[in-house]
């Protein structure tokens, strides 16, 4: 099954930035770069990872821009933050439809195209009755694992050693 095809990076950054100007923020020199390296980027990356990217580029760029300009993405709709493994938020610049393969070894995350361009709606329906009132915002499928890398190296090491534990104690004779 295969979804929407993703734009050419080029372009998914040039819309991105076409984004932000609709949504009235101004595009400083850090912005730009920000949003480029987030668009870039499949990963799904936090702010420390693009903060560390970005800094040789602009070094009077601080962690504090980084981050005020992805919570700032996030508030206009332009990105999400996500929170899909322990430690700090990433920031996805994918906002149609799509789900998350999460690797539960090295954290890494890769989108997965939805089914259907609707898939964050009629699925949810049955479940979510049980609770009256409930007003969904959002639907969320996270398939959990190991990635390519991670199941190879999985395979190469040896199985965990075994180590023997107390044996248990002899039971008095009885006579």
């Amino acid at each position: 099954m295969s979804g929407p095809k993703r734009p050419p990076l080029e372009d998914r950054s040039a819309t991105m930035l076409a984004c932000v100007r609709a949504a009235g923020l101004k595009l400083t020199p850090q912005r730009m770069a920000i949003v480029r390296e987030l668009a870039a980027d499949p990963t799904h990356p936090t702010a420390q990872e693009l903060f560390e990217r970005l800094r040789p580029a602009l070094p009077t760029m601080s962690f504090a821009t980084v981050y005020n300009t992805l919570a700032t993405l996030a508030e206009a709709g332009l990105c999400a933050a996500l929170s899909l493994s322990p430690g700090a938020s990433r920031f996805d610049p994918n906002m149609r439809a799509h789900y998350h393969a999460v690797c539960d070894r090295c954290g890494m995350v890769r989108d997965v195209p939805a089914a259907t361009p609707a898939a964050s709606e009629p699925a949810h329906a049955p479940a979510i009755s049980a609770v009256p009132g409930f007003q969904v915002r959002a639907v969320e499928r996270i398939y959990r694992g190991l990635c390519a890398d991670c199941a190879r190296e999985a395979q190469k090491a040896p199985p965990p050693r075994r180590v023997p534990g107390p044996r248990p104690a002899a039971s008095p004779a009885r006579g």
